[in-house]
């Protein structure tokens, strides 16, 4: 299950018509037969206008793109994947995981980081290692990564910027 399926082209053209979260909000009701949370989509709205930009910096107009895509046996859903080859034609799909936190600190629990959410700070796991594990999850059990031979990579993205990639399979 994915709430959006498109092209980068037309990912980009609905972030800028102020109509992508209204397709995610619709795709949601849809499949879960309630709406989302007024702040899950304050989230989509502001950490997709970033992912837009992300992608149209790096000039990535003839790429596919999945929002909210459940992974399988396991209610979690990553935030974004980008489909594409690289320069020399090989298949290539990049996970991306959108963080809109502005501070985080350490924490004393391992692969965590203490951030302000829901109401007081809390620990929670580090971003980069929760894209990592959404990406092993998908090439664990999606045979387009584990037998087909696509490339799969992982990218956390702070504010719209790249802040920690991981290549792997």
């Amino acid at each position: 299950m994915q709430l959006y399926v498109g092209s980068s082209t037309q990912f980009n053209e609905d972030v800028l018509f102020g109509s992508i979260s209204k397709k995610l909000e619709r795709a949601f009701f849809d499949h879960f037969r309630y709406k989302p949370s007024p702040g899950e989509v304050q989230s989509w709205q502001n950490s997709l206008t970033r992912m837009s930009l992300v992608l149209q910096k790096a000039d990535l107009t003839d790429h596919g793109v999945i929002l909210e895509h459940q992974l399988p046996l396991s209610s979690k859903r990553l935030d974004c994947m980008v489909l594409g080859q690289d320069g020399s034609g090989q298949d290539q799909a990049v996970v991306v995981e959108l963080k809109q936190r502005s501070k985080a600190e350490p924490s004393d629990a391992d692969a965590c980081v203490a951030t302000y959410v829901g109401g007081c700070v809390r620990d929670v796991l580090h971003p980069s290692v929760q894209v990592g594990q959404y990406a092993q999850c998908l090439g664990n059990y999606q045979t387009v990564f584990s037998e087909e031979g696509m490339v799969l990579g992982a990218c956390l993205v702070v504010a719209g910027r790249c802040v920690a990639s991981l290549y792997g399979r």
